[in-house]
């Protein structure tokens, strides 16, 4: 295994013709850097970022790709992962590995599986119950990007006749009235140039939500189960964003982990070179259509 520093941090590189990821063997499991090769990484770069946690410390954010457990509580979420990870290698890919959290019981773990000769990624996010009893929760796959692009984020639209047909969440601090937001029948879009905090949340059947940055189109993907129950008013997505960094985020179902059991969450990455910056509903379908998104 190739490993190189970035921001301070000791790194194994993960590869393939044409694209390049760094994840962390000091910390996490954390995702560094994610870039075409010879491009510019994507993901926000926060290495002094930080946040409290109630009676334990303090929460480095460093910036790209985490694991959280949901709901957010932050004395149990925002448990400091500043210990090294447990790295193993197989073929195209990487297992970050944490040690469990003493306050929990739990132990994340991120599979990286980086599929040949394309701008592909599969994550297997698992959360491990080394505990004494049940816990309920969901794993939360989080992606920090860099701001200055645009986010997609598709809405379901069926005929339901009188009874309603979607659901948006809201967190205190969201200003529907930011001139940064495009509220659309079909998409939401929203620029990442926030003066303060904004959050969003939704279920999101067609699964997948895209951020452009400079001419590149990065798209996650999760399953959606619509006989499951989810955190935060049934969001399946979510995104948060202000003026450093936004969040593309995804949750599983709300799941209870018996000891010695684990939750898995997978998420695909595709990432597409040479796109134009969406400035309109339009704009967002048509690049569904072009990629095949729907």
């Amino acid at each position: 295994m190739k490993t190189t520093n970035f921001l301070k941090q000791e790194c194994v590189l993960l590869q393939n013709k044409t694209l390049e990821l760094l994840v962390t063997k000091t910390i996490g499991p954390r995702i560094l850097s994610l870039r075409f090769v010879s491009g510019e990484n994507l993901l926000a770069e926060l290495p002094d970022v930080v946040t409290d946690c109630p009676d334990t410390g303090t929460f480095h954010f460093y910036g790209g790709h985490r694991l959280w457990h949901a709901p957010e509580e932050p004395a149990r979420t925002y448990l400091p992962d500043d210990e090294p990870v447990e790295i193993s290698a197989f073929q195209n890919g990487l297992k970050a590995t944490q040690q469990t959290e003493p306050k929990t019981g739990l132990q994340k773990s991120i599979e990286i599986t980086l599929t040949a000769d394309s701008a592909q990624v599969t994550l297997t996010h698992r959360i491990t119950n080394h505990g004494l009893w049940d816990v309920t929760c969901a794993p939360w796959a989080i992606t920090q990007l860099k701001t200055g692009g645009t986010a997609i984020f598709p809405q379901i639209k069926t005929d339901t006749g009188v009874l309603p047909n979607r659901s948006l969440t809201l967190w205190p601090y969201t200003d529907m009235t930011s001139p940064n937001v495009h509220w659309g029948s079909n998409y939401i879009l929203v620029q990442a140039k926030m003066a303060s905090a904004f959050k969003i949340g939704f279920p999101n059947p067609r699964g997948w939500q895209a951020y452009w940055l400079t001419g590149t189109l990065f798209v996650k993907h999760a399953d959606y189960n619509a006989q499951a129950e989810y955190y935060d008013s049934g969001s399946s997505s979510e995104s948060y964003c202000n003026n450093k960094f936004i969040e593309l985020e995804t949750l599983a179902p709300i799941t209870t982990i018996a000891p010695g059991a684990t939750a898995t969450h997978i998420e695909t990455w595709n990432l597409y070179k040479n796109i134009e910056r969406p400035q309109n509903e339009k704009d967002a379908q048509a690049l569904a259509d072009k990629l095949g998104l729907n």
